[in-house]
């Protein structure tokens, strides 16, 4: 990846998600002498990565440099404390990218001043380079940042960009939060497979390969969802008979229906307890 930088990528915090941001960015090609981590106490896996490329590291943010981009990966409950010091870090070229959930733009405004914006919400799965990263931009932002922006997301998966802050929490309860769906939807199987009589190890083996299977499938193949449940669809059928129950008015598009809404409604009470 070649990208053209006012100056370094200033990324903020060097936890989970700011080592897979940093990893996808040294195996894309980013130079490790466009990057500095800010953070006072990286993890010991983080550490290492900043050591292996040589990679600059300080433990508060810097005087007198201006920022192409400022990543913020730190936890949201602790924003309030890690913004005011990156203010002197911000000039007119700089555009801040948010990866924390529930912060809106007009917090970040608070604290660091009218600029150039973007809320990002990758998921868990960018750890592995298969997340999706969902991206609103705010109008200061020039199609040149965008493009930048989006290089820069696109390390750990597809990035969607949306029209309003608000979709922002609606991609939080879909795919932000929605690793965890896929990873109770294990369980679940596991269990069902326990109660009719196999071995938990086996049932959870079982359920585990065929949910990470069928996300393979769905991933290679060029068909949708919809298309891929019918291929495996026999009529009258075993799958058949599951699916009446998974379909059916009860089923489990109005319990998604709800457990979306939920996780979108916790997602506006954050950005509203501000």
């Amino acid at each position: 990846m070649s990208v053209s930088l006012s100056g370094p990528i200033v990324l903020v915090g060097a936890g989970n998600m700011g080592g897979a941001m940093l990893g996808g960015w040294l195996k894309s090609g980013v130079p490790s002498s466009d990057v500095l981590v800010v953070d006072p106490a990286p993890s010991p896996v983080m550490a290492k990565l900043i050591a292996d490329n040589g990679v600059r590291h300080a433990a508060s943010a810097p005087e007198g440099i201006e920022a192409g981009v400022i990543f913020l990966a730190v936890k949201p409950q602790i924003m309030e404390a890690a913004l005011p010091p990156l203010k002197g870090l911000v000039g007119p070229g700089t555009v801040i990218v948010s990866v924390a959930a529930g912060k809106t733009l007009g917090f970040i405004e608070r604290h660091l001043g009218a600029a150039s914006i973007v809320r990002a919400m990758p998921n868990t799965p960018a750890m592995i380079g298969r997340g999706v990263t969902g991206a609103f931009a705010n109008a200061r932002v020039t199609e040149a940042q965008r493009g930048l922006v989006h290089d820069l997301l696109k390390v750990s998966g597809p990035v969607e960009w949306v029209q309003t802050e608000a979709d922002i929490d609606v991609v939080t309860a879909v795919s932000g939060s929605g690793p965890a769906y896929v990873f109770y939807l294990v369980e679940c199987m596991a269990e069902a497979g326990r109660k009719l009589g196999l071995e938990a190890d086996l049932a959870m083996r079982l359920a585990r390969e065929t949910v990470a299977g069928a996300g393979e499938l769905l991933h290679q193949s060029p068909d949708d969802a919809a298309r891929l449940r019918q291929n495996v669809t026999s009529p009258g059928g075993t799958t058949a008979a599951a699916l009446a129950i998974l379909m059916a008015d009860d089923g489990m598009q109005p319990l998604f229906d709800k457990a979306i809404a939920a996780a979108r409604k916790r997602a506006e009470e954050l950005a509203g307890s501000e």
